[in-house]
């Protein structure tokens, strides 16, 4: 597996360790449907929560969170839409973004709650 991916799967089991310190219940991690895939599904008590994880090296040169554009929050969105439908759950949904900064002595993490909402639909 190359670098790059090893790097990204340490910073989901880092972000799923960090959610559930926080207190967070992990309802699925690596969620797909047909070719969009959502990194963790979590809860807290009143909202689910779809989780972006973003991990680098500390020699990045675009920042995490400015890795994530209007394409992929679409797909975000209909992946949630279609998660939500499928396992029938009726909590509001809330897109977060968690980015991880590879160091020497470990991750550099940051919780980003309501990090962008879903677009709204033209008539």
């Amino acid at each position: 597996m190359a670098e790059q991916n090893l790097t990204g799967k340490e910073g989901e089991e880092e972000a799923r360790s960090f959610l559930i310190e926080q207190g967070y219940v992990i309802y699925h991690v690596n969620w797909r449907w047909k070719h969009y895939e959502i990194d963790i599904i979590a809860a807290d008590d009143e909202e689910l929560v779809v989780v972006e994880v973003k991990t680098r090296s500390a020699d990045y040169l675009v920042s995490p969170e400015e890795s994530i554009d209007r394409g992929k929050i679409r797909r975000l969105v209909a992946a949630a839409d279609v998660y939500v439908r499928r396992f029938r759950l009726d909590k509001p949904v809330r897109f977060d973004i968690i980015t991880l900064i590879k160091n020497e002595n470990g991750y550099e993490t940051e919780h980003i709650e309501n990090a962008f909402y879903a677009p709204v639909q033209g008539r």
